[in-house]
This record gives structure tokens, C-alpha cells and sequence, in this order.
């Protein structure tokens, strides 16, 4: 039962309300793109009035009607997409209005003590199911729009794949003819020129055609795992890649351990030795780096697992990027697909493995961790 001077209290916000509230307008940020801003006036009459009748409802009545307030209000800011901060400002202004009215109501402390103490429970209240609902709702947007950007990527994955099935296929065909002409011309004229130059390019062409084939999971159809010498293969990559290492002036170091045999996908394995490199070159050239050095190591690490570093002396990948940089369709070439390091990851994931990147100044390096 309230007493007789905290009735007068409430008779003098009543009688105060128009002022009270409309000095709490005159005080909030708001943004004039705001599509509910018509509405924030009547959002804080209504808690106002929640306030002011609080003592003629139950501690659970008064829960679910703030509860109720608050999720009506944080729905429109959800949607007018306001920044949460002046959310809790604006709701706070009020706060400071009324304590600035009690100060003038001429109530005694210890009434006024109880009055703050209603104040701050039903204003505490209304912030965390408001803040907590907005929070909640962002969320769900954000899921909702994380997941739309997934499934655009997977379509588009799907797509390339339907395309690369179909058309590189009949691509290859004629490509296959051609190295083999090659070769016999390379046969009844051993000293003719530019043949080498000719093959060596065909043999880049089709390793880009067996990137897009990767893609496809038609290509796995029938396809087997094969033993192979780990060193031997790096070798083999690094003598395709000669031409391109030996144009652009770079410096190969090799550190591997003993020759380790691997089980898996051979060519594929070799195609991410050949895009990690290739990359690397093409990295220390475009850069312009003084001495440009590819470091290539190896070495066994727990877990059973052999490690292989592929390292270069180029600029650092900023940190926010070596995140995405696995991601399909990500590049930083004007030329570029976005589809070499994503193949890359897959195949390593595909092998039971691991690809990582590190990059600091002087130094980026991309390990590949296989199963032994």
C-alpha cells in the first residue's frame, strides 16, 4: 500500500508527464532516416506509463508488459538499423529527466530513495530485454545473410563444376592431340627449334585445365590412390617450373629430410606444389623483391605427419587476409580466378591434411601437412 507521499509522487509526474516527456524528446539522438522516428515519443509515454502504474500490478505482470514494450521498440530499431549505442543513450535520457523531476517533487530522501530504486529497476529491465532481443535479431540477420552468401558461393561452385565437366573436357581432347604431334615432331626432328618452348606451354595450358577438372567431381570417378616418392615429386615439379623460375631470376633452397613414400593423389598433390610455388614466382616478380628466394623444406612433426614449407621472401599477406585467402573466387590479381589456393585446400583436406599460411616481414610461408 503506497503512503501518502508517494502518491503525491506520482500525481506529480502525472501532472508533469507532457513536460517530462517532451524534454526527453527534445534530448535524444535521432536519425533522420529513421523510418519510426514518429513513434519514439509515443515509445516513451508508454514507458513512462508503466512507471507511473507500477504499484498496481504484480512483480510478474510489470516483468511481462516492460518485456513486452522493449521487444516492440528493439524490433523497430532492428529495422531502422540504428547503432545500439544511441539506443541506450536515448533510453538513458529519460532516466536522467525523471531523476532530474524527483529532485524537484519536494519528496523526502527516503521516498526519493525508493523512487530511484522503482526507476532503475523498471529502465534496468526494459534495457536488457531490448538490448538482448536487438542483439538476438542481429544475429539472426547476420545468419541469414551468412548463409545466402554460402549458398551463392555453392551454386556458383555448382555451376563451374556443371560448365567444366562439359566444356573442358571437349577442351582437352584437341589438346591432347596437339602434344602428341608434338612429340612427333620432336622425334623426326630432333634439333628443330621452339619445339621444347611450344610443349612447355602446352604442359602449363593443361595443368590450368586440370585445375577447373579438380572442381568437377566427375574427374574422381574411377580414379585411384598410387604410391609416389615425396622428394622425387617436388623435384619434378620444380624442373616444369623452370622456365618460369629461371625468367623471373628466383633462387630455389631446398631443405628436405629422407625421401618419404605417400599414399594418395599423385597429380593432384603435384598440382598444389606446382600453384603454391607458381604463385610464389609470380608474387617475387610482380614485387620486384631483391633476391628473390623460394625456400622449400620438409621435416616429420607429431601425429604421425610430414610437413612441407613452401617459402618466399616476398611482401607480407596481411593478417585479415590470410583468412580468405583459401575461399573460391578470392584473389588480388586483376587476371586472376580465385580458384588456385582454394583448389589447393581442398585437395589437402581431401588427403586428410592440413594447409596453413604464415606471413611476417621477409617472410610467407605455406605449409602442407600430409599423414604419413
Amino acid at each position: 500500500m503506497f503512503t501518502g507521499e508517494q502518491t503525491d509522487l506520482i500525481a506529480f509526474f502525472n501532472q508533469n508527464k507532457e513536460n517530462l516527456v517532451q524534454e526527453w524528446e527534445n534530448a535524444i539522438v535521432v536519425n533522420h532516416g529513421d523510418p519510426f522516428k514518429m513513434k519514439i515519443r509515443e515509445n516513451g509515454e508508454a514507458l513512462l506509463n508503466v512507471l507511473l502504474t507500477m504499484h498496481l500490478r504484480s512483480k510478474s505482470e510489470l516483468l511481462g508488459i516492460i518485456e513486452k514494450i522493449a521487444i516492440e521498440v528493439s524490433e523497430e530499431r532492428v529495422l531502422a538499423d540504428i547503432n545500439i549505442g544511441d539506443f541506450v543513450y536515448n533510453v538513458n535520457l529519460g532516466r536522467t529527466v525523471l531523476f532530474s523531476y524527483l529532485g524537484k517533487s519536494g519528496t523526502s530522501w527516503s521516498e526519493m530513495q525508493v523512487a530511484i530504486n522503482m526507476i532503475n529497476f523498471c529502465f534496468d529491465k526494459f534495457l536488457y530485454y531490448a538490448v538482448s532481443h536487438f542483439s538476438e535479431a542481429k544475429n539472426r540477420i547476420i545468419e541469414e545473410k551468412t548463409m545466402f552468401i554460402d549458398s551463392t558461393h555453392q551454386d556458383r561452385l555448382t555451376l563451374l563444376g556443371q560448365m567444366t565437366s562439359s566444356f573442358i573436357h571437349e577442351f582437352r581432347n584437341p589438346l591432347t592431340s596437339v602434344q602428341g604431334f608434338i612429340q612427333l615432331l620432336k622425334a623426326d626432328f630432333p634439333n628443330m627449334r621452339y619445339l621444347d618452348i611450344i610443349s612447355s606451354e602446352l604442359d602449363q595450358l593443361n595443368f590450368r585445365i586440370s585445375q577447373f577438372l579438380l572442381l568437377s567431381k566427375k574427374e574422381l570417378i574411377g580414379k585411384e590412390k598410387v604410391r609416389y616418392e615425396l622428394n622425387q615429386l617436388i623435384d619434378e615439379v620444380l624442373n616444369f617450373l623452370y622456365p618460369s623460375i629461371l625468367d623471373g631470376k628466383v633462387k630455389v633452397i631446398k631443405n628436405l629430410s629422407e625421401d618419404f613414400t605417400l599414399n594418395g593423389y599423385a597429380d593432384e598433390i603435384r598440382q598444389v606444389f606446382i600453384n603454391i610455388i607458381f604463385n610464389a614466382i609470380d608474387v617475387l616478380n610482380h614485387h620486384e623483391v631483391p633476391n628473390p628466394t623460394i625456400e622449400i623444406s620438409s621435416c616429420i612433426v607429431p601425429n604421425e605427419q610430414i610437413k612441407i614449407s613452401i617459402s618466399n621472401n616476398g611482401p607480407v599477406i596481411p593478417a585479415e587476409l590470410q583468412k580468405t585467402i583459401f575461399e573460391p573466387f578470392f584473389t588480388t590479381k586483376k587476371l586472376g580466378t580465385g580458384l588456385g589456393l582454394f583448389v589447393c585446400n581442398e585437395i589437402i583436406e581431401k588427403h586428410k591434411g592440413n594447409l596453413t599460411c604464415d606471413s611476417y616481414l621477409g617472410k610467407t610461408t605455406f605449409s602442407i601437412y600430409l599423414p604419413m
